[in-house]
């Protein structure tokens, strides 16, 4: 990538960051192969295993693994949510990862992770034409002292913030990826006011642990009622 394509790095130093979980995940603090395991040694074997698994099937298929082994983080509090963050992408990917890598995405904000989320939330529930759920979500707050790539005030990277389309923002973010990124600052498009982060890697997830807890309440319209719990 062209130097003058890539976005400014600022030097953030952010504490208690908010990413929302469903809080059956939140709650259950743990990995489909822990059951296999007695201690975090030989979860970090198997982990090794089932990757180079994983590599070889997406190399068969002309693909390339998403994230190794040695980038997970093991024997620290909350590590399985850090890493689920990581492997388990989604099948489209979200705006700044596709779906062979996943990130860590949260907001500087509550309002702006609550609002991000009740954004998601409310495009799943027009798919099937109901508006009636209600959903428990445990914050987990994490600090970070890094540089990252930042979007802010960036008016050429408009098109990686846009409201419909991931095109754009997956094509950087690979690109950025690829050349040593540690991940990217940018506006939050569902809460004009607010900021988000997308980290790449997960070691820099520091301090995990829970926050405040809330249920969302969506009664006929996209708009759910929050209340904290």
């Amino acid at each position: 990538m062209p130097v003058s394509l890539i976005p400014p790095l600022t030097t953030l130093r952010q504490f208690d960051t908010c990413r929302l979980l469903p809080s059956r995940f939140a709650d259950v603090e743990d990995s489909v192969l822990s059951p296999l395991a007695d201690s975090d040694d030989m979860l970090r074997d198997l982990f090794d295993l089932d990757n180079a698994t994983n590599a070889r099937l997406r190399t068969q298929n002309g693909g390339s693994a998403g994230i190794n082994v040695d980038e997970l983080v093991f024997g620290v509090p909350n590590f399985r949510i850090v890493n689920a963050a990581f492997t388990y992408a989604h099948p489209q990917g979200s705006r700044f990862n596709d779906s062979r890598r996943g990130a860590w995405y949260c907001a500087f904000d509550v309002e702006t992770a609550l609002a991000e989320v009740s954004f998601h939330k409310a495009v799943e529930y027009a798919e099937i034409n109901r508006f009636d759920d209600s959903v428990q979500y445990q914050c987990m707050l994490a600090d970070f002292t890094a540089t990252f790539h930042d979007l802010r005030g960036q008016p050429r990277y408009d098109s990686c913030l846009s409201p419909e389309s991931y095109i754009d923002s997956q094509i950087l973010a690979e690109r950025l990826l690829d050349g040593g990124s540690l991940g990217i600052i940018y506006p939050s498009v569902r809460r004009p006011s607010g900021t988000n982060l997308a980290c790449f890697r997960p070691a820099l997830v520091g301090n995990v642990r829970k926050g405040t807890a809330y249920r969302l309440t969506w009664q006929g319209s996209p708009e759910p009622t929050i209340e904290i719990i």
